[in-house]
Parts: structure tokens; C-alpha cells; sequence
């Protein structure tokens, strides 16, 4: 059984996704990032592919982007560090990015290459539902991939409902009709879009992103879905650490505490 699908029948609350950039702060992070992110106790792990025009993506994101682009991270880097880490890793692992490197790289040699090295699940803002059950859904189920898409507060209810029919994993809901960043805290016009999914009664588990970044916006996002995803508070985290592996536990226990 997939991974993803294992843990949402295991988990039915308080499931913590974390977010980094491959490659960011330093090349050959990636695998430490994600033992740290595991051992700390998050669910699931998102590993970004690194960008040079990640559009949904606020500046903290975007930095780590170019950061990681500068330090010599590629899909053909980021396997390569990949290769042994179902030796450590247990947890479900996603792989987030945009449509154009991928296709640069193969599609189907990208399916094959997540498969062997054990990667659960991809999340693709740019791609069409469309050109995804025309192009790609055949060859991502072949391969094992769940594919998980995104709604915000602009998402009408019947393409919501099509996302729920048409694709598998979970659903992300975008917090608000925004670029990625750690916010404040959650307002009423948010609530009221949470409670409105809610109560679509949707067969897909449901994770809040974007804005989400401590055990406050942790703890709301949760009473309206089944967990969070954090990502431009954890990057900050890992940014000028000294110590990523107790920093980033200090940090993922603080939110889920």
C-alpha cells in the first residue's frame, strides 16, 4: 500500500507535513533535512525541486529556490541523494514542484526514478487537471504516485468536488488566495472557507498550507481539516542554522507540542 493512503487510514488528525527546498541551505542537506524532520515526529515529508520561476511561491521560497539552484542542485542531483533513503526513512515523502523540469527530465523516467528510490507522492501546482488525467494519470498510478492537488478560497465547489473524484492522497487547501509565506495567524474569512470544505463531507483527507507556522496556526489549521503544512517558517528555521538536526526538532516539537 502506498504510504500516503497507509498514514491517512492510521491518522485521522493533527497529520504535520514539513516543506524544504532540496539543495537549501547547502547541497548535500537534503537527506539530513529529511532523517531530522522524521526523527523530530512530522508525518509526511515535502521535498521541494528546486525552481528558477516558482510562481506560487512567496520570497522566502523563492530565495531557497535560488540558493539551492546556485549550489548545484538538478532532479539528477536530487535522486542521486535519494537512492538509499527508504534505509532511514520511513515516513511518507512527496516530491513539489513545477511541471518544466520534469518534463526535461522525462516524464516516465522521473515516474520510474520516484518509484526505485521510494518517493510516495507528487504535488505539481502547474499542472491542469486535464492534461493530468489525459497525460499523466495512467503513468503516476503505473508508478505508484499519488497526485495531489491544490483548491484556495476562489476554488469553486464543483471543481472541488471534481479534485476530490478525480485525483487521490489528499487535498491541499491553500489558506488564502496568496503566495506562500508564514502569516500572523488565521482570520474569520479563512474559517469560513475551512468550514465550507468541511462540510463537503470530501472523500480525500484534507492538509491547510501556506500561513501555517507554529503551534497556534497548527492547532486552528487542525479543527478544519485533518493537519497542516508548514513550509516558509521551516526554511527560515534551517536557513542560518548551526545545528540543523536540533534545530529542526526543536522547531517541529514546538508546533505539534
Amino acid at each position: 500500500m502506498n504510504r500516503i493512503d497507509q498514514l491517512f487510514q492510521q491518522k485521522k488528525q493533527r497529520v504535520l507535513s514539513i516543506y524544504f527546498t532540496a539543495g537549501f541551505p547547502h547541497l548535500e542537506d537534503t537527506l539530513p533535512i529529511m532523517e531530522a524532520i522524521q526523527a523530530a515526529g512530522a508525518d509526511i515529508i515535502e521535498v521541494g525541486v528546486p525552481y528558477s520561476d516558482p510562481i506560487a511561491d512567496g520570497p522566502t521560497i523563492q530565495d531557497s529556490n535560488m540558493v539551492a539552484l546556485q549550489n548545484g542542485m538538478s532532479l539528477k542531483k536530487l535522486f542521486s541523494q535519494l537512492e538509499k533513503m527508504r534505509e532511514t526513512v520511513q515516513i511518507p515523502v512527496i516530491l513539489m514542484g513545477y511541471l518544466n523540469p520534469i518534463i526535461q527530465f522525462g516524464i516516465e523516467d522521473f515516474c520510474k526514478k520516484c518509484q526505485t528510490v521510494g518517493v510516495d507522492g507528487l504535488i505539481l501546482p502547474d499542472l491542469p487537471m486535464q492534461q493530468y488525467l489525459d497525460d499523466y494519470k495512467e503513468m503516476f498510478d503505473q508508478y505508484g504516485l499519488r497526485n495531489t492537488f491544490l483548491i484556495s478560497p476562489q476554488t469553486s465547489a464543483a471543481r472541488i468536488r471534481e479534485i476530490d473524484e478525480k485525483s487521490n492522497g489528499f487535498i491541499y487547501m491553500v489558506s488564502s488566495h496568496s503566495i506562500t509565506g508564514a502569516k500572523a495567524d488565521i482570520s474569520g474569512e479563512q474559517i469560513e472557507y475551512f468550514n465550507r470544505v468541511k462540510s463537503m463531507e470530501l472523500k480525500n483527507p484534507r492538509l491547510i498550507g501556506f500561513g501555517i507556522s507554529d503551534n497556534s496556526t497548527f492547532n486552528t489549521a487542525c479543527i478544519y481539516s485533518h493537519g497542516a503544512i508548514i513550509g516558509s517558517a521551516f526554511i527560515k528555521t534551517i536557513k542560518n542554522s548551526q545545528n540543523l538536526s536540533a534545530d529542526i526538532i526543536s522547531y517541529i516539537r514546538s508546533v505539534i507540542q
